[in-house]
């Protein structure tokens, strides 16, 4: 019978962060890989093993939080639409590779530096997390207005898409903000309201975006749609099955997407 060992091998994960967000890590570098292999998305999930869902909010949040697009997507067409690799997406995907290259070989110069290296594999394990937002919008803050209590706070993001936020005077100075400082977005699918023909109505929600709906995910009893506001920025939201065929939404129809800008969270890497 042949004996167990327990050695124990340096290892590490990288990832390029960006806003205080996960922004790319070897999981993601090979679902963009089998896209520009693949063509399509679906493939691609179904490559590196996880589901058509998890690849769409992946792709969701990569774009949304790079300065360019990294995946086209193009819906409908004779083909059925397919999915490829922008020319930035490519440039990321060979310079997460030089990276993780030299990343590799730090670790196993520091392997035979090392004697026992358990207690640091246990450590980088224990310092790795992961982070998960379904509206993350990367921007830099334009405009702070501060109130006795709270300040209203605008962050241009990618296509210069203004997107308000309102939080107290307390988290402005604990988070250092001011004009000119890189900030993200957090919101909630659940805060973001869907609309249509909304340009000329008067509404009280600071945060209005209309655009095109490019994906919808019907379920029995909530609706998840997916609208792309410009300069490479989609807004999920989670609504009632019941509104979505009230509002007779259809991919590549026109919507809006509307939240408060107490439902934002504003924060800083």
């Amino acid at each position: 019978m042949k004996q167990q060992t327990n050695t124990v091998a340096l290892a590490g994960n990288l990832w390029i962060n960006r806003a205080d967000d996960k922004f790319l890590g070897g999981e993601r570098i090979r679902l963009l890989e089998k896209i520009g292999e693949l063509g399509s998305i679906t493939k691609a999930a179904k490559s590196v093993g996880i589901s058509y869902k998890t690849a769409w909010d992946t792709i969701n949040l990569i774009n949304n939080l790079s300065e360019k697009p990294l995946v086209d997507r193009l819906a409908g067409g004779k083909g059925g639409g397919g999915t490829s690799l922008t020319a930035e997406g490519k440039k990321v995907i060979t310079q997460f590779n030089t990276i993780q290259e030299e990343h590799k070989r730090f670790l196993d110069n520091l392997a035979d530096r090392l004697g026992d290296t358990d207690s640091l594999y246990q450590f980088l394990r224990r310092i790795s997390m992961k982070v998960s937002a379904r509206n993350t919008f990367a921007g830099t803050v334009t405009a702070i207005i501060k109130g006795a209590v709270n300040a209203e706070v605008t962050l241009s993001l990618k296509g210069g898409i203004p997107l308000t936020a309102v939080v107290t005077n307390g988290a402005i100075d604990n988070l250092g903000l001011a004009v000119g400082t890189e900030a993200y977005a957090i919101i909630k699918a659940s805060s973001i309201i869907i609309g249509t023909d909304l340009h000329d109505a008067k509404i009280s929600a600071r945060n209005v975006f209309c655009g095109t709906i490019n994906k919808i995910i019907e379920g029995p009893v909530n609706t998840e749609v997916d609208v792309e506001i410009g300069g490479g920025n989609i807004v999920s939201a989670v609504i009632t099955h019941g509104s979505s065929a009230r509002l007779e939404l259809k991919v590549g129809g026109h919507a809006c997407a509307l939240f408060k800008a107490s439902s934002v969270i504003i924060g800083v890497s």
